[in-house]
């Protein structure tokens, strides 16, 4: 099943691609199929572990909707370090399987399912030490670390092996050389090691994107308002759409893929039992340019409470992050200015010219869901992730990382493969395909993301490309494509010859191109102007001005492509400045609650 999706079959690559298109007129046709059809699955929750969850499910011949609540990705999944890792400090926790699994993850990532997305990015591990024999030991200690993360991931076979260059060790010369911002005190060496990095909420969209390219029914602005049942097993959720619409929606399993509001779900059902027991743990990040720090690769780094990250992002640096409970709204994690000070002050403790509120350009705030337990501190909690089906029919899936999201989702779909095999036996008979359908067993490690396929083909080709278009983009604006994009940057090619002004740069921010907001509205199922300036694209933590500047361009664009009236168009550039101007205030504030207050002032 899975070869048709392989490179070189052009003509069904050309087929998925277009299946795949998250359009206006496909919302419509999802839309009615949520209100009509009865699915063999429905996850509710469009983050990573979601859209993986659907990616899955569609992939073994099932019959998938996939709902959420705002857009896609618009919780956690858009708010992380942009890491595709093996979660080296789970070494010192000696979490050995969990960080095999995950660099197994990485690997396929890098080099199979996702090689147009995650790149390699390398990172120091400064060295401190005073003394001579503390010297010595922290270089074997960390040194031994980062030789077994190597290992692990070499031991891996195939194309799920390694993906990322091996480690080095330096000098403090040469690590001074590599991070010249780095204070000649804070290391007596270093080790450097490699790691991936992604644009999360675009690995996010294009698992969507997948999913919907086999069949499923992807639909954002849908809420979950109530579970339907008969007797003990659940039969479909009550749902109500952005406009206000109510309805139901059959389905044979539910899967509940929610993060930090899982505890919501079995809300729904009093008589349920326990389901999973998530917290919350809030973390934020920095973004300054690329020129407030002088350095060619990123810093990992030891805090009292947790692990600091210096990492390079483009033309910027992202620092991160902080790991504190969190108690208040969940669809608005606010960075408070307490935050933003203990972020300035331990990555100044290492820079030979201190940072300050004036070199921020962005700031962005997440939740960790973390799997409840008796640890006082967040940062103790096992990012392993758990199953639960508190209800027959009904699967909680909580827990784990970005990394190991395609793990999460093939132990979920499992359950629900058994599930749907205990309710139509004959057609799910031991060790046979279903009539006409998929394979029982996960076989998302060998398919590829929309994009993938010919992507280093295509990136060879690049200069071609550049002078091929009718606008004359220059290498680099369809480098940036191709890494955003991969093979899908021939539909945006396409949309710049029929329209050649869709080839200029952005108002205030020259680096993304008009096409990808038009591109973004009529193929990623973006429906809002956030959903483009925040998710989309970076434009709102890559800027001095946080996308307002921007918002008006990217509005008219967004207005020729889903129809919106001159109201509807100020409504949207009102409402992104609103928000806008909350999260600046928020990020004033002494402490949570305060920070908390001034931020969901501007919800929606």
């Amino acid at each position: 099943m899975i070869a048709q999706y392989r490179a070189g079959v052009r003509d069904r690559q050309v087929s998925r691609n277009t299946a795949g298109t998250l359009s206006p007129a496909r919302r419509v046709t999802d839309l009615r199929r949520l209100a009509e059809e009865e699915f063999d699955v429905l996850v509710i929750g469009g983050g990573v572990t979601g859209a993986g969850a659907a990616l899955d499910a569609a992939s073994r011949g099932l019959s998938v909707a996939l709902i959420e609540a705002n857009d896609l990705a618009s919780g956690t999944s858009s708010r992380s370090s942009k890491l595709v890792h093996g979660g080296l400090r789970y070494l010192e926790q000696l979490e050995f399987h969990l960080v095999h699994e995950a660099l197994r993850e990485r690997g396929l990532l890098a080099t199979r399912l996702a090689p147009h997305l995650v790149r390699p990015v390398p990172f120091l591990v400064p060295l401190p030490g005073d003394a001579a024999w503390k010297r010595a030991w922290n270089r074997v200690y960390y040194g031994a670390g980062v030789a077994l993360y190597d290992a692990f991931a070499a031991g891996l076979q195939g194309a799920s092996g390694r993906g990322m260059p091996l480690h080095r060790h330096l000098t403090q010369r040469g690590a001074h050389q590599l991070f010249p911002s780095l204070r000649p005190e804070a290391a007596v060496g270093a080790i450097r090691y490699f790691d991936g990095q992604v644009d999360d909420a675009r690995l996010v969209i294009s698992l969507a994107r997948t999913a919907a390219s086999l069949g499923a029914a992807v639909v954002t602005r849908v809420r979950a308002t109530g579970l339907t049942r008969q007797a003990r097993e659940i039969t479909g959720v009550r749902a109500t759409d952005e406009t206000g619409r109510e309805f139901t929606i059959r389905a044979r399993t539910v899967v509940a893929a929610t993060g930090v509001w899982s505890d919501d779900i079995t809300a729904l059902l009093p008589d349920a039992r326990p389901g999973l027991r998530v917290r919350a743990s809030k973390g934020i990040h920095l973004v300054v340019p690329r020129s407030a720090i002088t350095g060619d690769v990123g810093l990992i780094l030891r805090t009292a409470s947790s692990v600091l990250f210096v990492i390079p992002w483009g033309g910027h640096w992202l620092i991160g992050t902080t790991d504190t409970d969190w108690m208040l709204d969940r669809e608005h994690p606010a960075a408070s200015a307490r935050d933003i000070d203990y972020l300035l002050s331990e990555v100044n403790k290492v820079l030979d010219r201190p940072i300050g509120r004036d070199d921020i350009e962005g700031v962005y705030a997440g939740l960790r869901p973390l799997l409840s337990g008796e640890e006082d501190s967040t940062s103790a909690l096992s990012r392993e992730h758990a199953v639960v089906e508190p209800m027959l029919g009904l699967f909680l899936v909580a827990g784990g990382k970005l990394t190991t999201y395609r793990v999460m989702a093939s132990d979920v779909v499992d359950r629900v493969v058994r599930r749907l095999r205990s309710l139509d036996p004959a057609s799910w008979a031991e060790g046979r395909k279903r009539p006409g359908q998929g394979g029982l067993e996960s076989a998302t490690d060998d398919l590829p993301l929309l994009g993938a396929d010919g992507y280093q083909a295509m990136w060879r080709r690049r200069a071609e490309l550049a002078r091929r278009a009718k606008s004359r983009l220059t290498v680099g604006a369809v480098e940036h494509l191709l890494e955003r994009y991969g093979t899908l940057t021939v539909d945006l090619l396409h949309l710049i010859d029929s329209a050649v002004d869709l080839g200029d740069p952005l108002e205030g921010a020259p680096e993304y191109l008009a096409v990808e907001v038009a591109y973004a509205a009529g193929a990623e199922g973006a429906l809002h102007l956030d959903d483009v300036l925040t998710r989309r694209t970076r434009i709102s933590i890559e800027t001095e001005h946080r996308g307002v500047e921007t918002a008006p361009h990217a509005a008219r664009i967004m207005a020729g492509v889903l129809g919106w009236d001159e109201a509807t168009t100020r409504a949207e550039v009102e409402a992104y400045e609103r928000r806008v101007d909350a999260e600046r205030r928020s990020q004033t504030m002494p402490d949570d609650a305060s920070a908390d207050a001034a931020r969901t002032r501007s919800s929606r």
